[in-house]
């Protein structure tokens, strides 16, 4: 797919920006709200790995990877809409960002390790997927998912880490 629409920016291109870049921090805004109160009162209690991170290190990173998410889901819109492949990329961006959330309902929400352990899965899939999507269409927008997957990795080793210590 060639990628010289990305070369020329409008003022439409500049609105898609903002809400591009507004939705995966509004995704992550929702789930900030869901783990507030079960990251001061239950996770504290939850035994943990000694590699998990400091807490002050989460937000920062999640911000920094939301940031770096909406960028590519922009990149991969300025293609055009009219596009199926485009689309298709985009739907799994979408489902993805709600499987994000998922997790974060599950986990500090619902305090249901087990459960978000599976669910964390489904989302590494669709993280795959999704930056398999956007790599075929704009090599930039696929390699800026990359630390998101990563991470999304770590994350899968220390829910699995966390649930069994506390099973």
């Amino acid at each position: 797919m060639s990628t010289s629409n990305l070369t020329k920016t409008s003022p439409r291109d500049l609105w898609r920006l903002i809400v591009a870049l507004a939705l995966p921090l509004l995704v992550g805004g929702l789930g900030g709200w869901v783990t507030a109160g079960p990251v001061q009162t239950w996770y504290p209690t939850m035994i943990k790995p000694s590699w998990n991170p400091p807490p002050w290190l989460f937000a920062p990173v999640w911000t920094a990877l939301y940031f770096l998410m909406g960028w590519a889901a922009w990149r991969i819109w300025r293609l055009g809409l009219d596009q199926p492949a485009v689309r298709r990329a985009l739907a799994f961006f979408g489902l993805q960002l709600a499987f994000n959330l998922g997790w974060s309902l599950l986990f500090f929400g619902l305090q249901r390790t087990d459960l978000a352990l599976l669910e964390i899965g489904v989302l590494l899939a669709l993280i795959i997927v999704t930056f398999v999507r956007f790599r075929a269409l704009d090599r930039l927008a696929g390699w800026l998912l990359v630390p998101y997957l990563l991470w999304t990795m770590f994350a899968t080793a220390l829910n699995a880490a966390v649930w069994g210590l506390n099973r």
